[in-house]
């Protein structure tokens, strides 16, 4: 599997979209919905009411591309359940959630900073 590059930020839009929208009506939905700009280097995800397809949309020097995954038989996608309109992510987080993973149950260990080992 490909793999994105880890200092993309990752907006996940929380509410269902039509998903007879392209890239136009996508980027028009992050900058008027979204409140962000489509046109910087970040990936914008969005998926459909029965959570079995995600759309995530980028720009790269001089036009969008369009990326699609479709879940087979019965199988969804986990999205997250969020207050805000939209939900960042980090490169990782975004990579588990198309594999499948409930990333809002996912928990790493804290970091820990110490000023001495004694």
């Amino acid at each position: 599997m490909f793999r994105f590059d880890e200092k993309l930020t990752v907006y996940l839009h929380r509410d269902p979209v039509d998903f007879r929208y392209g890239m136009n009506s996508l980027s028009i939905l992050v900058e008027q919905a979204m409140r962000l700009n489509p046109m910087n280097s970040s990936l914008y995800v969005f998926t459909n009411r029965r959570c079995d397809r995600v759309k995530i949309l980028g720009w790269q020097h001089n036009g969008f591309w369009l990326m699609l995954k479709r879940l087979e038989a019965n199988d969804r996608f986990v999205w997250p359940d969020s207050k805000t309109e939209v939900v960042t992510l980090t490169v990782d987080l975004l990579h588990w959630l198309l594999e499948g993973a409930d990333i809002a149950a996912l928990q790493r260990h804290p970091k820990r900073h110490y000023a001495r080992v004694s």
